[in-house]
């Protein structure tokens, strides 16, 4: 007997930002599953399920997916993995308070018509936070295949755990929400829903979240998060260049490739990252600690080991501004 009915095939999209210019789009197509919401009840067997249930919905390659806003339509096409994205320009905020884009699968042809939709949120000058999730908002032992694997399928959003102090963390770097964060990570698309609710649940501020576009099925979900990490510069390349104005915080965790990644970031753009928290979640081997050293001397690089020692190093950074 199927867990999982796929009787229809859905659009599921998931970003809508931009700035007074330009509007970015993203989104998938996969076959749909009947999925309940999770609980803070549900034991790890009924996490289990929901993780197959999740895992279950296959990606819609070649798909046509029409794309509405400010009254006009664009088509786009979803690659190999389903994926689909648009940049829309010289599109200005509108008058109203609300600005909403609508998404509706053209092809394969529907049986039900169905149209999604998000509201446009959009980001000027000022300072803004790029934050990675696994290690650094929420426990995930990346560095253990095993460790990770369990709490990915054996947890839900709200009975994953948060990094202590992070909550109190991003709130003071975002001035309690009032700047813009956005998250960028080697989780896959499938969770999307997961760490939308996870960040809701532990009071952690919200933003667009940027995750890897290759699709994870039940066959290869074990490499959920893992693999190839260069799409974090490529997207933290798209933010730096949709807010040309604004400087940013980088914050990450020493498990995969967070120090290099933004060591790169920092030599392409040195003036505009404004500090760099980077949690020790393992002690570096002697060959990347050499590698480090070079990191270290660009200067904002801050490793720590606690939310409490970053926001000791963060307040006494804003007393000197």
């Amino acid at each position: 007997m199927s867990l999982v009915k796929h009787d229809r095939t859905i659009v599921e999209p998931f970003l809508a930002f931009g700035n007074s210019e330009v509007v970015f789009l993203k989104g998938r197509v996969i076959s749909a599953y009947t999925e309940k919401r999770p609980s803070s009840r549900n034991n790890w067997l009924k996490n289990i399920l929901a993780s197959i249930r999740r895992y279950s919905g296959s990606a819609v390659p070649l798909a046509k997916v029409e794309i509405t806003f400010q009254e006009k339509s664009y088509v786009v096409s979803t690659d190999e993995d389903g994926v689909f994205e648009l940049q829309i320009g010289e599109c200005k905020p509108s008058e109203n308070l609300s600005e909403i884009v609508f998404f509706k699968v053209l092809e394969p042809t529907p049986k039900k018509s169905q149209t999604a939709q998000l509201e446009v949120v959009r980001y000027e000058d000022g300072t803004g936070v790029i934050s990675d999730i696994d290690d650094t908002i929420i426990i995930s032992h990346s560095t253990d295949i095993g460790k990770k694997f369990w709490l990915s399928i054996s947890k839900n959003a709200f009975t994953r755990r948060p990094l202590p102090g992070v909550s109190g963390f991003y709130k003071k770097l975002t001035g309690n929400g009032s700047s813009p964060i956005f998250y960028v990570s080697s989780s896959d698309w499938s969770l999307f829903d997961l760490i939308k609710d996870f960040l809701r649940f532990r009071h952690i501020p919200e933003g667009p979240i940027l995750l890897k576009d290759k699709h994870i099925n039940l066959k290869n979900i074990w490499k959920s998060g893992g693999g190839n990490h260069n799409h974090k510069f490529e997207k933290i390349e798209l933010l730096f260049n949709l807010y040309p104005e604004m400087s940013f915080y980088l914050i990450g965790d020493s498990g995969q490739e967070d120090p290099e990644i933004y060591a790169d970031v920092i030599e392409k753009h040195p003036n505009r990252v404004k500090g760099t928290f980077i949690r020790l979640v393992e002690k570096f081997d002697p060959d990347r600690k050499e590698k480090l050293k070079h990191i270290i001397s660009l200067g904002h690089f801050h490793f720590i080991e606690s939310s409490e020692e970053a926001m000791q190093i963060l307040e006494k950074e804003l007393s000197f501004n």
